[in-house]
């Protein structure tokens, strides 16, 4: 009978409350396997390090799983570990839980997706995981069932080719279930407070809040997400627009 291999990882840290939690919960569907950054790695979404060593540590084992860190981003993560940690490609690949939202176009900018989405790239179903609490020793217990349930139904059905998941799953409570929705429009404001040194030099440290766009609209992430349901939005990496290949060739090309 053959036994899953999932690898884990995350942007929060091999050491992160939500990665031991996501171990745990995924431990008795399979071989579990953690590489994950040494250090914090929010905000890197798909970067890679190219001009730096990378070196990997092995740590004492985490809710059943194997663990090792690399210096590195969480691609790196997922690179490295199919280059030089685990001995047969992976069933699946998951990400998280992370510590704080991923939704609508925090996508776009979070490590934990830029991981999930690299696993897609190798042809591998892979979610990424978010709670929508940055508190280092956030509660995780109204993921378990989301979790269980998202991973057991993947593992059993996999997913469309080149599509992963971003999940998400709302602080403070239980879900009410999970609904399979589009990312919200919306954007970030006020993104950097401004500073000076003692002597006088500016520096700026990013802070902002989030505004959406559609706060309304029942067909987005952040619409059920702030009335207690966990949403999945299919991702892909390819980010072509397919429907606009016309317009622009007739853009360019007269």
């Amino acid at each position: 009978m053959h036994t899953p291999l999932i690898l884990i990882t995350n942007d929060d840290g091999y050491s992160s409350k939500g990665i031991a939690r996501l171990a745990e919960l995924v431990s008795g569907m399979g071989e579990t396997v953690i590489v994950a950054p040494l250090e914090a790695q929010s905000g890197k979404s798909s970067a890679i390090t190219a001009e730096a060593p990378l070196r990997v540590r092995s740590h004492a084992p985490v809710g059943g799983a194997s663990v090792y860190s690399v210096d590195g981003t969480p691609v790196d993560c997922v690179k490295l570990a199919m280059h030089a940690i685990l001995d047969r490609r992976p069933d699946l690949v998951l990400s998280g839980i992370n510590h704080g939202s991923n939704a609508s176009v925090n996508n776009m900018y979070s490590g934990t997706m830029g991981a999930a989405m690299e696993g897609c790239v190798l042809g591998i179903p892979s979610v990424g995981f978010s709670l929508l609490d940055h508190n280092p020793d956030a509660d995780f217990g109204g993921a378990d069932a989301v979790v269980t349930e998202v991973v057991g139904r993947v593992l059993a059905g996999g997913l469309p080719e080149g599509v992963c998941l971003n999940v998400n799953i709302p602080a403070g409570c239980r879900p009410e279930g999970i609904r399979t929705v589009r990312a919200a429009a919306g954007h970030w404001t006020e993104e950097y407070r401004d500073y000076s040194t003692p002597s006088g030099r500016p520096f700026y440290w990013l802070t902002g809040k989030f505004h959406n766009l559609e706060p309304d609209n029942p067909e987005t992430d952040e619409y059920w997400l702030a009335r207690g349901w966990a949403t999945a939005v299919p991702i892909r990496p390819d980010q072509t627009a397919l429907d606009m290949i016309s317009r622009i060739k007739n853009l360019l090309e007269q």
